[in-house]
């Protein structure tokens, strides 16, 4: 596997639970309609999903244009960008299903701790393919992904208290 494509399922999976679960945390805190909270969630799961693969197909053409002098997109670049794209969007839905089946008190706590449980196996998964410490891996994963999701929360507790 390339390093890149690694590298764009990581921060894929990651982004996508984090930036999800601390939109929707946020939102939810804010004591909005629940219909408000799912819309939001897919648009942004399907927005930043893209906007992710964009993002990830023009780094990568930038960085290889910049290392070996090429001025046409590779196959490679295509690939990253896909890799990005399928792992934002299907970890995004990992945080936004509690609020499709369950009422928004009751989805708040187990999209935060969903969220964090599969960062902390994405952790552990990363750890195994690179062959690094598993479990310090997985905390440290399921720790950074915590203050993320905690930022989103306190957001959305301070602006609905204005």
């Amino acid at each position: 596997m390339r390093v890149s494509y690694f590298r764009n399922f990581i921060f894929g999976v990651e982004d996508g639970l984090v930036s999800t679960v601390g939109l929707l945390s946020g939102i939810a805190i804010a004591d909005v309609p629940s219909g408000t909270i799912l819309l939001t969630g897919i648009v942004l799961v399907f927005v930043e999903a893209f906007s992710m693969a964009a993002g990830s197909f023009l780094s990568e053409y930038s960085a290889e244009g910049y290392a070996e002098k090429v001025e046409e997109p590779t196959k490679r670049d295509f690939v990253a960008g896909t890799v990005m794209f399928f792992s934002y969007f299907i970890s995004g839905f990992i945080p936004l299903s509690p609020y499709m089946i369950m009422s928004t008190n009751d989805a708040l706590g187990l999209s935060v701790v969903l969220s964090v449980a599969t960062l902390f196996i994405l952790g552990v998964v990363g750890a195994k393919m690179s062959g690094t410490g598993i479990m310090r891996n997985g905390f440290r994963m399921a720790f950074v992904g915590g203050i993320a999701i905690t930022v989103g929360m306190i957001a959305g507790k301070f602006i609905s208290n204005l």
